[in-house]
């Protein structure tokens, strides 16, 4: 599985065709601890070249915030659960933040022993 190479913090960003599976997806990324949180933002409307032809879509994107240690979990997760057959996922890193809110990122999801 090809990786990212991330910086401490990061926003893994992840498009969806149904609002349902995107509430699962990412409750079921939060409660795996492999984002502290994810928040659903749409309905969207992406337009993107898929097989050869131009296509329209009304979509929900999945905003998660997690550390770089925890992405390529995360996108293992992502991939494993995702109904496309090649879903968006891209991780941004996160250049800064309040030092209290990127302490709990990295405090909801650190993994237990």
């Amino acid at each position: 599985m090809e990786g990212f190479q991330m910086g401490e913090y990061v926003q893994v960003q992840v498009a969806v065709d149904d609002r349902d599976t995107a509430a699962s997806l990412a409750r079921s990324a939060v409660e795996a601890r492999l984002a502290a949180c994810a928040q659903l933002v749409g309905p969207i409307v992406s337009t993107y070249w898929w097989e050869g032809r131009v296509e329209t879509a009304d979509e929900f994107l999945l905003l998660l915030k997690t550390t770089g240690d925890s992405v390529d979990r995360l996108t293992e997760h992502i991939r494993a659960e995702h109904p496309y057959e090649t879903p968006e996922i891209v991780a941004l890193p996160i250049e800064g933040g309040l030092t209290a809110y990127l302490d709990w990122i990295a405090s909801e999801t650190r993994q237990p022993l």
